[in-house]
């Protein structure tokens, strides 16, 4: 059939394309974990500056699209400043930016669901705040965080699509860049979309066994 003959020509840049769209994800998700934790702590701090720039950061990415944020920042900051940025590094940037808001939600959420005597008891033997929290809460809070952040990281893999806006040529980009050879579009786009399918299939079948594991250790 064409549309196999179309795969077996195109795969090489298909999967070309996929390892950026992974790599970009993987690193952008990792930042954003580093992050998350910070403004997830800020956000439950008791200091009012701290939780006010957390709650701004939040409002503000939770409120844009991805889309305008990849264009305000390699268009529209590189221009003003004058700096040329590499299409990827934009795109780690913007896909931080914009997952570290909702880690920071998930953080917030993972780290309260952590029962307040666990502070209070951390406290009682010693701990200063700073210590209780790293020693005590957060290994408890990550393990309960652990199907949230996977999760981000699948909503964050199908994201990089969107940065085709900024040249980066990840799996979407590549496919399009074919269709302009071979003007196949239908059955290109399908073949995109089974591949996206498929990856995300196995990170979402990954999570739930994940999930299922920590659910039946929590039970034990």
């Amino acid at each position: 059939m064409e549309i196999f003959q179309l795969l077996k020509d195109s795969l090489p840049s298909l999967l070309s394309g996929l390892s950026v769209t992974i790599e970009v994800a993987v690193i952008s998700l990792i930042l954003a974990v580093i992050f998350g934790i910070i403004l997830g702590i800020f956000s439950i701090s008791t200091s009012k500056i701290l939780k006010g720039i957390s709650t701004i950061y939040i409002y503000i990415v939770r409120g844009t699209p991805l889309m305008v944020q990849a264009l305000f920042l390699y268009f529209g900051v590189g221009q003003a400043f004058g700096i040329r940025f590499d299409p990827i590094v934009a795109g780690v940037i913007t896909l931080t930016v914009n997952a570290s808001a909702y880690m920071a939600e998930i953080f917030r959420g993972g780290i309260q669901a952590v029962d307040n005597g666990q502070m209070e008891a951390a406290r009682s033997l010693g701990l200063n705040y700073s210590k209780a929290m790293r020693k005590v809460i957060l290994p408890q809070a990550v393990k309960i965080m652990i199907p949230s952040i996977l999760n981000q990281f699948i909503v964050t893999l199908k994201d990089t699509s969107i940065l085709t806006v900024i040249s980066i040529r990840e799996l979407t980009s590549s496919g399009q860049i074919i269709i302009a050879r071979n003007f196949k579009a239908l059955q290109m786009y399908a073949i995109v979309a089974c591949m996206y399918f498929i990856v995300i299939t196995i990170l979402t079948l990954i999570s739930s066994y994940i999930e299922r594991k920590i659910s039946y250790g929590n039970k034990r």
